[in-house]
């Protein structure tokens, strides 16, 4: 069924969410905060996106521009694409023009982003006038190339998972997205959502084990093919183990990130070495140019923060997240654990015991 796709946020996911659902067929609206002007304006100028790599083409985009209320006017389907810090920005446009039954999905989660939605927006966790839920990933490797220009590294084969919140909405949003993307599968609830990203595995440790390499060179290396050795996998494998324990405290499934990374096409072995440092899937991305940078802010300043958190609250120690987290604390010169950028209680979700989170 086609249906009326409002995109929120402007960067290399969602220009690339709004090009797929706009291949598809359906119409599509975007719009971003007026800060973001400078990367919206020139979708609504080209009139759509285009697109090479595993995607390729031309998309018509409906509109595109800072009019959120003419963006979500009528929408059936409300994508919110945007990295953690991005998301609360996203709901506050967002909810002056919010309609009972739509349907409004984080992607990726990064961490409880559909909570964070919630909580931002004014709705009850447990609202169910819409059906908010938020998936694993970004679908996607994806970067900008030019104003309303991307190119797709790869669109993933798999290991692509969607929640509701409550978990009564999964249904209704795994059906919606399973036109777009086949592979998606249903997830427990949002804690196998949160849990399933991988980023906060990958991204610290690569960053921190090659900070010397990033800061001479400006990122001038692969960060995957060059920058995972032995000892980068090793320092990944121990925080996934933490993150696993953490969903089998919580009763939910969390596949191990290089298994993962072979289920949606990225790796090309199931190791936390030669499974990134030969991924076909990664082959080509830069390192970023600075320590200041999402995989620092974002990976450890959101969603480490939100992991070791939820960690205490159900008794799960969590040694090298809260090591991870102090490093690149002084390596940042910033206080993560004070500016608590996600918590259990700026989610909602510090008023749930250890038993209800389970069931939520």
């Amino acid at each position: 069924m086609l249906m009326k796709v409002a995109v929120i946020g402007s960067g290399n996911g969602a220009l690339a969410v709004a090009f797929d659902w706009a291949q598809h067929g359906h119409t599509v609206s975007m719009s971003n905060d007026p800060a973001f002007s400078h990367h919206i304006d020139p979708v609504g100028q080209a009139g759509g996106i285009t697109a090479t790599g595993d995607l390729s083409g031309f998309a018509k985009i409906a509109y595109a521009g800072t009019d959120a209320e003419r963006a979500l006017d009528g929408a059936e389907l409300i994508l919110a694409v945007g990295p953690a810090f991005a998301t609360e920005t996203i709901a506050r446009t967002a909810a002056p023009f919010l309609t009972r039954g739509q349907a409004i999905i984080v992607c990726p989660t990064s961490c409880a982003g559909s909570a964070a939605f919630k909580a931002t927006a004014g709705i009850d966790i447990t609202n169910t006038d819409y059906t908010v839920g938020e998936t694993s990933t970004l679908p996607y490797a994806v970067r900008t190339t030019g104003p309303a220009e991307i190119n797709f590294f790869k669109k993933i084969d798999g290991g692509f998972y969607v929640a509701g919140l409550p978990r009564s909405g999964t249904d209704r949003l795994y059906d919606i997205l399973l036109e777009v993307y086949p592979f998606v599968e249903k997830a427990g609830s949002i804690f196998q959502t949160t849990l399933q990203n991988g980023n906060p595995v990958i991204h610290p440790a690569v960053t921190l084990l090659n900070a010397a390499r990033i800061e001479q060179t400006a990122g001038d290396f692969e960060f995957y093919w060059e920058g995972v050795t032995p000892a980068v996998g090793d320092l990944m494998q121990a925080v996934d183990k933490e993150r696993l324990a953490i969903g089998q405290a919580l009763g939910v499934d969390v596949i191990p990130e290089p298994t993962l990374g072979v289920m949606q096409g990225y790796n090309s072995a199931d190791n936390y070495t030669t499974g990134y440092s030969t991924a076909p899937g990664f082959k080509g991305i830069k390192a970023q140019d600075s320590l200041d940078n999402r995989y620092l802010t974002e990976d450890v300043g959101y969603t480490m923060i939100f992991l070791t958190d939820l960690a205490e609250r159900i008794g799960v120690p969590t040694p090298v997240m809260n090591g991870i987290i102090d490093i690149s604390g002084v390596l940042l010169h910033r206080n993560f654990r004070h500016e608590a950028a996600r918590t259990l209680a700026g989610t909602q979700l510090d008023r749930f015991t250890p038993a209800e989170l389970t069931a939520l």
